[in-house]
This record gives structure tokens, C-alpha cells and sequence, in this order.
């Protein structure tokens, strides 16, 4: 795998990624006992860095998704200095919930789950308090755990979704507008006549591939060009996410069927910055990170121009990713009850998108899901933050919870986790819904 698809296996959330065709079990791939980077110096067949082009595949992820800050360029989302973590009540019984796999015929518990889906991390929240938690992989050992920082892949997407309605909610972002209003560097290209919902929601009918199994499709060249290491020989494209928006086409009127398309997250995040001012960095640390009282510095992998992804380089700690979900659960409050997100922005979320135009998508798993502002939303009124290899912020208003999931699975897009961790989270949801 080389680094470009490493930065563009950042960015994804749905469509496949190469994996190996019979990967290691769980135990026999954890980075411990594959001894990524032990020693003083590590031995050579033990190196894990950004020369070697396989260092984000499997199994070498799984070390280097708890690494991510020592092999790209970054910048830092700084957390209020004494927060607290969250309160614990501790309930064993989860672990041995059981529930069936989509299309499987045996039952599963929910600790089975956690194994088959090379979870590195999970913690379910449940009215305000940790009732689950299990660590394993790069998270395993006592440094890590809750508090060790891993990378969210596409969550941080519905992360910069959040922002972008924070703005709205305020009056500084106007979602009814053209994108070109806000950036005329745009004009002449794919989102000529685009509104900022339009984006928001991805319905902006970019001529755009994201398909891995296309040496040609344009996400090569994406990758390419928001790398944050110096280009490559004979490379002469377009530097920065700024640089590569202005170069798409549409193949249609923006406004039409759901297509999830990267850029537009980024573009999401240029919006956003271009809107209100500050980086996307900055934005998120003083409105989101450090009023919710997240535990550790968050930070982005960033471009060339020290642009963070926006659509896939977010890195954060466990239990500030389950405690940004509690947020979203409580409208906006908290722990000590400041409302420090108005609540139209989460339920401007919370609310989903348009099912017909989700429908029109290939995600025929999903039935009567929608997508809305960077947020994936289900068939009831849950709606998750999804990243490729399993990563997860999934909140449940019914059952008033929060899941938080860091994996390292095999194959990058969810299809291959779905069946096993929706059905896994809506058992749970029962349960604790009967409590």
C-alpha cells in the first residue's frame, strides 16, 4: 500500500480498500505481539515508517493508526488544561448480550463482536455515564486505553458537519447560499452552482471516483495532491485540497442523488474557514474541544499548506470521541451544564437527510438510511460519525447512548463490519433501553 492510498484510506467511509485475502486473527495481528517498533533501535523487518509503502496496511495499522502523528504532518487541537474524564458505572452484563449477524444463523455476544471486528477500543455511554469499556490492539496497554489517541478516519467528516452547523445555527454560514458566494475561487468548476447544503449533504454530482480497484480513478490523483510530505518526482499537479477543488467537474445539477465523495468534506472545511475566519484546527479546539472538557489534545494530519483534512485527518482520544457523541445526545450540554452547542445545529443533524435521494446510492445494506450534513442517518433515530476499518460514534436518542468505536478491521470499508456491529449495537440498545 503506498502513501497514497494511506492518506486516502484516511479519507473513506464506504467504498472498499485492499486487504489482505486471509488476514491474521485479532491476537496474532495486535502490534505487541507483532513487535512494530520495539527495541532501541527496533530491528530493520520491525520498522514501521513513511518510506515503507505498506505502513497503513493490514497488519501494520494496527500499530500505525495510534501513530499517525509520527509519519505525517499535523497540528495540534489543544483541550482544556484539568478536564476530567468521564464517570463510570461499570454494567459486566453487555459483554454477554448476544444477537445474530446479518445473513448468519449462529448468535454472537457482544464481546465476540468486539474481537471479530478488530476493535481497538469501545466504549458505550449510557445517560451520561461509561457502562462498557474494553481495550485492545495499540490501545491495550496502560499508557493508552481511554486516553490514547487513535485515528477517526472519516468521523471527521460528521465532525466538520458539526462545525459547519454551529455556523449556520449562528448566522455566519448561510447554507442556502452558493459556494461560490463564499469561495469565487470555485467558479468554472463542479460546484458553479452548488449551495453550501448541497455539500453539506453530498449531493453535488462531482465527476469524481473513489473506486480502489481503478488505478486511473481520481482519487489517486486527490491523494496526491493533499499529501503533506514533499511531491514526488515528475509530480505536477495541483498542491493542497485548495488547490485540487477548483480542478473538479460535475457531471450533473448538484441537488440530486446522495454520492459520498470526499472533497466534498473538504470543501465542507473551506467553507467553514473561509466563513468564520479561523482553521478548521482552531475552530474545533475553541468551540467543541475545549468547552466540552475533552481529556487530550486532539490534532489533523495536514496538507503541503498546513490545511487539515477535513475529511479524514482527525486523531482523538476514545473517550473524547464518546464524550463529543454525549454532547450530541444531550443537544448541545455539557457535563457542567453549559450549552456550549446550540441545539438547532444538533438537531439540524439529528433530524437526517432525504431518504429518496439516499436511496438513489449504492448503499442498498442501508435500506431507509439518509446522510445529512456530514452525518450518517439510520432507519430509526440513531445516526452515527463512520470511518473506514470500523471507526464509530454512534448515538442512539432512544435508548439515550453513545457508542464509541476505534478498530483496525482488515478491510477498510464498513460493508464488512455492518453486519456484525449494527445488529451488535441495536441489542445493546435494548437492553439498556429496558433499564
Amino acid at each position: 500500500m503506498s502513501i497514497r492510498l494511506f492518506l486516502a484510506a484516511l479519507m473513506l467511509a464506504g467504498a472498499p480498500v485492499m486487504a489482505q485475502d486471509t488476514p491474521l486473527p485479532p491476537a496474532e495481528s495486535d502490534p505487541k505481539e507483532m513487535g512494530w517498533m520495539e527495541g532501541f533501535p527496533p530491528r530493520p523487518e520491525k520498522v514501521i515508517d513513511n518510506t515503507d509503502q505498506s505502513f497503513a496496511a493490514f497488519p501494520k495499522l494496527r500499530w500505525s493508526a495510534c501513530h499517525f502523528r509520527e509519519l505525517q504532518p499535523s497540528v495540534a487541537v489543544p483541550a482544556k488544561i484539568g478536564a476530567s474524564v468521564s464517570p463510570r458505572d461499570i454494567d459486566p452484563a453487555i459483554g454477554d448480550l448476544r444477537f445474530k449477524p446479518w445473513g448468519a444463523t449462529n448468535a454472537m455476544t457482544f464481546d465476540e463482536a468486539f474481537e471479530a471486528n478488530y476493535t481497538d477500543g469501545l466504549i458505550v455511554m449510557h445517560r451520561g455515564r461509561v457502562v462498557y469499556e474494553r481495550y485492545a490492539g495499540c490501545l491495550a496497554h496502560p499508557g493508552a486505553r481511554a486516553l490514547g489517541i487513535h485515528g477517526v478516519m472519516s468521523v471527521t467528516k460528521s465532525i466538520t458537519g458539526l462545525m459547519a452547523e454551529i455556523l449556520i445555527s449562528e448566522g455566519t454560514l448561510d447554507e442556502s447560499a452558493p459556494v461560490t458566494d463564499l469561495i469565487p475561487e470555485l467558479a468554472d468548476s463542479a460546484y458553479e452552482n452548488a449551495t453550501v447544503r448541497d455539500v453539506l449533504d453530498m449531493r453535488t454530482a462531482l465527476d469524481y471516483s473513489e473506486d480502489y480497484a481503478d488505478p486511473e480513478a481520481d482519487v489517486w490523483d486527490y491523494a496526491a495532491a493533499i499529501n503533506g510530505l514533499p511531491a514526488p518526482d515528475k509530480y505536477d499537479g495541483p498542491r493542497g485540497v485548495y488547490a485540487y477543488l477548483p480542478t473538479l467537474e460535475a457531471t450533473d445539477a448538484p441537488g440530486g442523488a446522495f454520492d459520498y465523495q470526499t472533497p466534498n468534506a473538504d470543501l465542507a472545511g473551506w467553507l467553514v474557514s473561509r466563513a468564520s475566519g479561523q482553521s478548521l484546527d482552531q475552530l474545533i479546539s475553541e468551540r467543541i474541544w475545549k468547552p466540552m472538557g475533552a481529556a487530550r489534545e486532539a490534532y489533523f494530519i495536514v496538507d503541503s499548506l498546513g490545511i487539515p483534512s477535513a475529511g479524514g485527518g482527525f486523531n482523538a482520544a476514545l473517550e473524547d470521541t464518546a464524550r463529543l457523541g454525549q454532547l450530541m445526545l444531550s443537544g448541545g450540554v455539557a457535563p457542567d451544564g453549559q450549552q456550549i452547542i446550540p441545539e438547532a445545529a444538533i438537531r439540524s443533524i439529528a433530524m437526517g437527510g432525504d431518504r429518496d435521494a439516499f436511496a438513489r446510492s449504492h448503499y442498498d445494506a442501508l435500506d431507509g438510511w439518509s446522510y445529512r450534513s456530514l452525518w450518517w442517518h439510520t432507519d430509526k433515530a440513531a445516526y452515527a460519525a463512520r470511518g473506514v476499518h470500523g471507526q464509530t460514534i454512534y448515538v442512539d436518542p432512544d435508548a439515550d447512548m453513545v457508542i464509541a468505536r476505534f478498530a483496525t478491521h482488515p478491510v477498510a470499508a464498513n460493508g464488512a463490519n455492518d453486519p456484525t456491529s449494527l445488529p451488535a449495537y441495536a441489542v445493546v440498545a435494548a437492553y439498556l433501553s429496558e433499564k
